[in-house]
């Protein structure tokens, strides 16, 4: 529900073009009334940000217009004013919600002090609701815990050089790579370096959201929207203002839901689901996919136009067999932090474990090895890592690098079922709700199990 401008509802015609006048000389937008039956009929259409209204009025008084105004928007304050005010009257109308009462007769500069306190209780509320927002998602983001991108290669030392260099800019960018490289971390090591880093950085997953719900997220949705909607509800955009808003699985969106972010994106304008007004934000977009969006655009399923927006700045981050050089350093990194997060000692992988962790394909990329090596810290007995305990949780069947034989059976059960999902996925190339219907299961049910397994 969009509030605006200020509503006066006053029988006497003299007062009512008084306060009219003078808030208007403060560039305020106002409407006035002479009876509350008739101010009520405008105010469901055009609910606005504060009522002034008198206390004794015809047919309806200004207390039971008051119970009204606060039905139809609690949102809306209220300033009552009366010629025969008593303490009763102000403490009644406090009790239903009013802001403030003030007794006739009264200055213009007066009624401009109080105008303005109210405004600035109104500005006020809404910046912390915004803020409480925000942190949410960020306490949600903190709450995985952030990690520097790690690596000594070259391809991984350009990425740095590149990321040092436009982090300062404004410009879209578009990260590529395949699951589990490491593109959330380009996305926040942008934002932390750029002139947005001390406003927010809010991530939201396009791929794991229907349209609806998706619309919702981005751009939020007024009171009564549709079922549920019990309250409005601020969007990402609007959350992500003067900072980032990351755009993960961005291939996965439709073609409708690719036109209205074409839109925010040329213009930075957008409506709330449901909402009749239009709003500004100031957001920088990066935004990621493992997607080859050029295929998808020779397929009709992705639109050139939003493409060459969003990949102004392009980036490609190698995947971790393209980047073998850096597994030794992530080893030890993803060790110290396991012994850290545990509370255990730090273990150590012999020589020939690392060797069959080099050799090793990586379909999940730098989350799989994370994966497997935070198991192997917790689970091992000893302080050093065996290479045959190593292979037993590295290698699936499919590779025949070791079989389920001699294995506990909660432990080949779960080799087998991560084998299954990674020949889906190479089948599906990628795609996860194909990847879906070959395993017969949800796709919310796949991006689980894609979490579980260290897929993502």
């Amino acid at each position: 529900m969009k509030l605006d401008g200020i509503i006066i509802i006053e029988d006497n015609s003299t007062m009512r073009m008084g306060i009219e006048e003078t808030l208007r000389r403060d560039n305020h937008n106002t409407v006035s009334f002479d009876n509350g039956v008739t101010a009520l009929n405008h105010f469901k259409k055009y609910p606005a940000q504060l009522a002034i209204i008198d206390l004794k009025m015809e047919p309806m008084n200004g207390i039971a217009v008051l119970g009204k105004i606060k039905e139809i928007s609690s949102q809306t304050e209220v300033l009552m004013i009366s010629a025969y005010g008593t303490v009763e009257d102000a403490v009644k109308s406090m009790h239903l919600g009013a802001a403030d009462f003030m007794t006739k007769p009264f200055s213009p500069d007066e009624l401009r002090i109080r105008v303005k306190k109210i405004y600035e209780k109104i500005y006020s509320s809404q910046k912390i609701e915004v803020l409480i927002e925000q942190n949410k998602l960020l306490e949600t983001e903190l709450s995985k815990g952030y990690e520097e991108i790690i690596g000594e290669s070259a391809s991984m030392q350009k990425i740095f050089s590149l990321i040092d260099q436009i982090a300062q800019k404004d410009s879209t960018v578009l990260i590529q790579g395949e699951s589990g490289t490491g593109k959330e971390l380009a996305a926040r090591a942008i934002h932390n370096k750029s002139m947005r880093s001390e406003n927010p950085f809010i991530k939201i997953n396009c791929g794991a959201l229907n349209d609806n719900l998706l619309e919702s997220e981005l751009f939020g949705h007024e009171k009564g929207a549709f079922t549920g909607a019990i309250k409005q509800k601020k969007g990402r955009f609007e959350l992500a203002d003067k900072g980032t808003l990351f755009l993960d699985e961005i291939g996965d969106i439709s073609t409708t839901m690719q036109v209205k972010l074409l839109r925010i994106i040329q213009e930075g304008e957008f409506e709330r689901v449901g909402g009749e007004y239009t709003s500004k934000t100031d957001v920088r977009i990066i935004a990621a996919t493992n997607k080859n969006l050029h295929k998808l655009i020779a397929e009709g399923k992705f639109r050139e136009d939003l493409y060459y927006r969003l990949s102004v700045i392009p980036i490609v981050i190698p995947s971790l067999r393209e980047r073998k050089d850096d597994i030794h350093i992530l080893v030890d990194y993803f060790l110290q932090k396991s012994a850290v997060k545990n509370v255990i000692d730090k273990k150590i992988i012999e020589n020939e474990g690392l060797k069959l962790l080099s050799d090793y394909s990586w379909p999940g990329n730098i989350r799989e090895l994370e994966n497997l090596i935070e198991r192997l810290s917790v689970i091992s007995t000893d302080k050093v890592i065996s290479s045959e305990s190593l292979a037993r949780h590295l290698f699936s069947n499919t590779e025949a690098a070791t079989s389920f034989d001699n294995l506990p059976l909660e432990e080949a059960m779960y080799n087998f079922e991560k084998s299954l999902i990674v020949q889906a996925m190479k089948k599906a190339e990628g795609v996860k709700n194909r990847a879906a219907k070959i395993l017969g299961i949800g796709t919310s049910v796949l991006y689980y199990k894609l979490e579980k397994f260290g897929l993502m």
